[in-house]
């Protein structure tokens, strides 16, 4: 896991951070030719940024976005998946939920700035933090489905919290993509701006929190986020992992992998009685 270190600046091999005035901190997500997938490697740059990030005294707000023109997070890397097993599964999705569990259990409010594709591991990433600002070309989706798996990054858990369990299962079920205008209107986003002005739009946003006390706004999310906690969220993806997990060796996951990578329809044989206990 390389890093270079410069003032102000952290550089892995997968990810950016700037650290800008006002205790601003943006990470970014610089695998553009791969539409910034989340391979195993990502996740752990992640996370070991996100535990700096977690510490620090000096960081207010924190802002999670995508490097190039085309996607904030496309989802998690299939190439890398479709060779694993129940085990490896299960492990996968445990490292894609350790990510989004510290990016919602930062003390430092976070943004999840989405100018372009949000789908999959990237729809969970955005979804763990506490507001999304998405661009009027973003698109959102929980595709998984179409895959022979299920979201395993929390989004089970989470999506529920901004649109309601029917809108949920909808989305998830059907694995059908929304644009950021029905984003907005079911309530998963806080605002659709142009693309030019989505940056601009969120740095002012996340000036106005930063400039307030620092204190005062991470009791306010501690708070908020009690009755989360207290209900047993980590119950709910734990179940979810497994479930993840044991997806991995079905007919129907090797079939929605092999689909995507070979860019046909899939051809789903359906749960056998085994499958589906």
């Amino acid at each position: 896991m390389g890093e270079n270190r410069e003032e102000g600046f952290i550089c892995m091999n997968n990810i950016k951070v700037e650290d800008r005035d006002h205790g601003i901190r943006v990470i970014l997500i610089d695998r553009p030719k791969a539409l910034n997938a989340l391979n195993t490697e990502t996740l752990l740059e992640l996370q070991k940024v996100l535990k700096e990030t977690a510490v620090s005294s000096e960081i207010r707000v924190v802002v999670l976005t995508g490097g190039g023109e085309k996607a904030f997070i496309a989802g998690a890397d299939i190439t890398e998946m479709m060779g694993k097993n129940l085990s490896q599964g299960i492990s996968f999705a445990k490292v894609g939920q350790e990510v989004t569990r510290l990016l919602e259990s930062l003390p430092q409010p976070t943004i999840a700035m989405v100018g372009g594709f949000a789908l999959g591991g990237g729809a969970e990433m955005a979804i763990a933090c506490d507001f999304i600002y998405a661009s009027d070309s973003a698109v959102f989706g929980q595709p998984e489905v179409g895959l022979g798996v299920i979201p395993g990054f929390g989004g089970t858990a989470r999506l529920s919290r901004f649109v309601g369990l029917p809108m949920a299962k909808d989305l998830i079920f059907s694995g059908r993509k929304i644009k950021s205008d029905e984003a907005l209107r079911i309530g998963l986003v806080n605002e659709v701006v142009k693309r030019s002005e989505l940056n601009d739009f969120v740095m002012k946003r996340a000036q106005q929190i930063a400039s307030h006390s620092a204190g005062a706004v991470r009791a306010c999310k501690r708070v908020m986020n009690e009755f989360e906690e207290t209900h047993g969220i980590d119950y709910k993806l734990d179940m979810e992992a497994q479930e993840f997990g044991s997806l991995f060796g079905t007919k129907d996951q090797k079939e929605g992998m092999s689909a995507f990578m070979e860019k046909r329809k899939p051809n789903f044989e359906g749960v056998s009685l085994k499958e589906s206990k």
